[in-house]
C-alpha cells in the first residue's frame, strides 16, 4: 500500500491526500513530526529520488540550521540531518513499498504517482 510521508499541517500534503482520495488510490499517512523517520527510510528515499531532491532547502527548518551544518553537505550528512529534523524532507513523499518513491506534488509528480499506483 502507498504510504504518504508528510506533515499534517502542510497545505501541500493535505491537497495530496485529498487528491489521492478523489483518485481512489488507497494509502496511509505518516506524519513526520509526530512519528519521526528512521535512517533506513530516509536512505530509501534518497536512493530512489536523490538526496538533493529529498532535502528541502527552502523551508524554515533549513534556514534555522547553523551555517556550519549547511555548508558542503554530503549525502551522509543530509541523511543524518533529515533523520534528526524530519521537516527537512521535501513533502509529500509517496512511498510505494517497491523501492520507488515520488517526492513533491506538482503535475509531473501526479503523473508519476498515477503510473506507479496502477502497477
Amino acid at each position: 500500500m502507498l504510504t504518504v510521508y508528510g506533515l499534517k499541517n502542510c497545505d501541500t500534503c493535505r491537497k495530496a491526500l485529498m487528491w489521492l482520495e478523489a483518485e481512489g488510490i488507497p494509502h496511509r499517512f505518516h506524519d513526520l513530526r509526530a512519528g519521526g523517520i528512521k535512517p533506513a527510510d530516509v536512505k530509501r528515499f534518497t536512493k530512489s529520488a536523490g538526496w538533493e531532491t529529498v532535502l528541502n532547502k527552502a523551508g524554515t527548518t533549513w534556514r534555522g540550521l547553523a551555517d556550519k551544518q549547511k555548508s558542503n553537505v554530503s549525502e551522509a550528512e543530509a541523511v543524518a540531518l533529515m533523520t534528526e529534523y524530519p521537516a527537512l524532507i521535501k513533502r509529500p513523499v509517496f512511498d510505494f513499498g517497491t523501492g520507488e518513491v515520488v517526492v513533491g506534488f506538482r503535475d509531473s509528480q501526479k503523473v508519476a504517482v498515477l503510473k506507479a499506483a496502477s502497477k
